[in-house]
């Protein structure tokens, strides 16, 4: 099987990774790519939001299954011309994907589905958005209809930043804040049928003790030891199944990942928000478990073909992820800067890099280029090893300015969520 796959940052270096374990890709492609992608596959330089360019790629590589990474290509239907090419693609098409590009279909869809998520208001205006914040109340919950790069949500006592961000963005959902922690469970599904990974927790502000501002992920980890017992079970049952019935429903098959952002709140499960695609930086620590061929179970979803009642393979033992940004990420993230001390984190027993926003610069030496610049994957017998494997890893890298948080899963490992 030759396999391409779209996108340039850590969820796509964790992909590639995954899929060279498996013996039946017999040929790794990745567009654009990274300097951590190069070493496992073959890059090349196209726009993946491009559908005719990713198309005319596929057809000269004689690829049998392209896998979409990032939203942005989904939401533009690259899905879809793949699709109309006859090549078996891993990835919702532009319809269903609008379940990430637009927060308000997304409630539309678990409304009508009767998915538990929080009571929310789409507003079009100021006088809607003051409406809404004095319906809810503190702490404020403000969403970017559309796609944000994981940097469109807002959470904040302050009903001055919260009106300032529904202002900024064209359209918005205001909803209820959901107490509890939060878990992330992806589903892979065929259009019909859906079978789980692990679920995972992310940490989604930037700095330790969950202060500052919201970002795409500053690390994760699994297993979660703390989630009541039959949780996967329930969430497959009363979110994603309906969900995925919902748009079969209405002729816009759900195949690829549908990702759920969950809160386990004081009145249950309810749903935060869906992506879909592979979340980032969960990817990393959920494909680091999975024992199962990547390669074949993301083929038996493009082709209609996932038995229901597949059970998956995994890994003993845990894997936490830390995530090493840019300086000012998440504002305006410098980059440029060179990266030293990739091979002595590399040689850390029980450790990995994945590259996520990395470029060669013309001497040919490694550089950042992206906010979240690395992720540093630890694994271990239990979260306490592997936390400690990633920080000794983390702690051999050298970037300017580079910042990351010291308390991914510390909680978890300490038996403190």
């Amino acid at each position: 099987m030759r396999v391409l796959v779209l996108g340039s940052g850590g969820r796509e270096h964790a992909l590639v990774r995954s899929l060279a374990q498996d013996s039946s890709v017999t040929a790794l492609f990745c567009a654009p790519g990274n300097p951590g992608t190069a070493a496992l596959a073959e890059n090349h330089v196209l726009d993946p939001t491009d559908p005719i360019a990713v198309v005319g790629l596929a057809v000269r590589l004689k690829i049998n299954l392209v896998v979409i990474g990032p939203e942005a290509p989904l939401v533009a239907g690259v899905a879809d011309a793949v699709r109309r090419e006859g090549i078996p693609c891993f990835g919702p098409d532009a319809g269903p994907a609008r379940i990430e590009g637009s927060k308000a279909f997304a409630k539309e869809i678990m409304q009508v589905a009767g998915v538990p998520t929080a009571r929310a208001f789409v507003c079009d205006d100021a006088g809607q958005v003051e409406q809404a914040l004095d319906v809810f109340g503190p702490p404020y919950v403000v969403k970017d209809d559309g796609l944000a790069a994981g940097k469109g949500v807002v959470v904040t006592e302050d009903r001055a930043l919260a009106l300032e961000h529904a202002l900024s963005c064209e359209r918005v959902v205001i909803e209820e804040y959901l107490d509890g922690p939060e878990v992330s469970l992806f589903a892979l599904s065929d259009g019909e049928h859906a079978v789980p990974l692990l679920p995972a927790q992310d940490f989604k502000r930037v700095h330790d003790g969950d202060e500052g501002p919201n970002t795409g992920g500053m690390g994760a980890y699994t297993p979660l030891t703390w989630v009541p017992e039959g949780l996967v079970d329930e969430v497959m049952r009363t979110v994603v199944q309906p969900t995925i019935d919902e748009l079969r429903r209405r002729n816009s098959p759900y195949v690829g990942v549908l990702y759920a952002g969950l809160a386990l709140t004081s009145r249950g499960v309810r749903v935060i928000e869906f992506n879909a695609r592979f979340g980032d930086p969960e990817t990393q620590v959920v494909l680091d478990r999975l024992a199962s061929p990547l390669g074949m179970l993301l083929q038996s979803c493009a082709i209609g073909n996932l038995v229901p009642d597949t059970k998956l393979e995994w890994r003993p033992g845990a894997a936490v992820t830390v995530v090493v940004a840019a300086e000012n990420y998440p504002a305006a993230p410098a980059k440029g800067d060179v990266i030293e001390g990739l091979d002595a984190a590399e040689e850390t027993p029980g450790a990995y890099v994945l590259h996520a926003g990395t470029a060669l610069d013309e001497d040919d030496r490694l550089v950042s280029n992206g906010g979240r610049v690395l992720s540093v994957v630890g694994t271990g017998a239990d979260l306490h090893e592997a936390r400690e494997r990633a920080y000794e890893a983390v702690s051999k890298i050298s970037l300017r300015g580079s910042h990351h948080r010291s308390d991914i899963a510390l909680k978890a490992a300490e038996g403190r969520v």
